[in-house]
């Protein structure tokens, strides 16, 4: 079944809310990946994040980038989404292993460690727009909330969940975040901390068979919330073989001629699905007389 956004808004205007089952995309990056059970379940926690903030996104061709760069084992997680559902990421070290925390939990913090987290939104504009947030736990879902509030200075409940499988497989993932609009009342967010004080785990949710509506149901008990929409979300790769042409030929002239050279041929593996793109020597000349000239 594919995985599906749903957005929906309290119908005071006091609370927007999204919430998203991930679990075919956070399986599908676990095989592109053979990722091991905590990084499947890092890079799942971020990408579920992207597929919920790129379905905030109005412009039609805008995107997010979301960077994780902490002193854990597991590198720099990257996430990339846009306005249409599509989500890509990757981690640097995907098949590292860690033991349980001190809750038994995969120790997904631990595989970050302490760093920076960074939002960049690239809507169109000459600038894209960079937010940056020293990360706080390392747990994805804490750290986002701590962006919005210091970035963005909008209240936020993030929460996130992939639950791994014996087999290494994704059972489920999938998130929610509810964010605090400007013209809300004491009275309402009293009402939504004792609404989410205490509620089962996004794991748990998806278990019991909930789907984002149900989430959105569960997480804002007591509250009147209209769907505004669902829609169909996925992992999805653009790489191409023109895109890494592109990529060859900004390496300019004198690279080129080293790697025809040393090598013969060049292989290029794309970070976010590991396909691998040959090009022979013929091709790499043909580059090369298109490359600039490098001192």
């Amino acid at each position: 079944m594919a995985d599906k956004l749903t957005r929906a808004i309290t119908k005071d205007g006091f609370f927007k809310i999204s919430a998203v089952v991930s679990t075919e995309t956070v399986e599908q990056s676990r095989k592109f990946h053979n990722s091991s059970p905590v990084a499947t379940a890092a890079l799942g926690r971020l990408l579920t994040a992207g597929l919920l903030m790129g379905g905030e996104l109005k412009e039609d061709n805008a995107k997010l980038t979301l960077q994780m760069s902490g002193d854990g084992p597991l590198g720099r997680v990257i996430v990339s989404a846009n306005s249409k559902g599509e989500v890509k990421g990757y981690a640097e070290n995907p098949q590292i292993d860690m033991p349980l925390n001190e809750k038994g939990k995969l120790d997904v913090g631990g595989a970050i460690g302490k760093g920076t987290l960074s939002v960049i939104k690239d809507l169109g504009l000459k600038e894209p727009y960079i937010g940056q947030v020293a990360i706080q736990t390392g747990e994805v879902g804490d750290d986002l909330a701590y962006y919005f509030m210091q970035s963005e200075q909008v209240p936020s409940v993030v929460a996130l969940g992939v639950l791994v499988d014996r087999d290494f497989s994704v059972k489920c993932a999938g998130g929610f975040i509810i964010q605090v609009m400007p013209e809300c009342n004491d009275e309402s967010l009293t009402m939504l901390e004792n609404s989410i004080a205490g509620i089962m785990s996004v794991t748990e949710m998806l278990s019991q068979g909930m789907d984002g509506a149900d989430m959105i149901k569960y997480a804002m008990l007591g509250f009147d919330t209209e769907i505004l929409e669902e829609s169909e979300v996925g992992y999805v790769c653009d790489c191409s073989r023109e895109r890494m042409e592109r990529a060859i030929v900004s390496l300019g002239k004198a690279e080129i001629d080293a790697i025809i050279k040393e090598q013969g041929q060049a292989e290029i593996v794309c970070s976010f699905c590991n396909k691998p793109y040959v090009f022979n020597t013929e091709e790499l000349e043909a580059m090369r007389d298109r490359a600039r000239d490098t001192k």
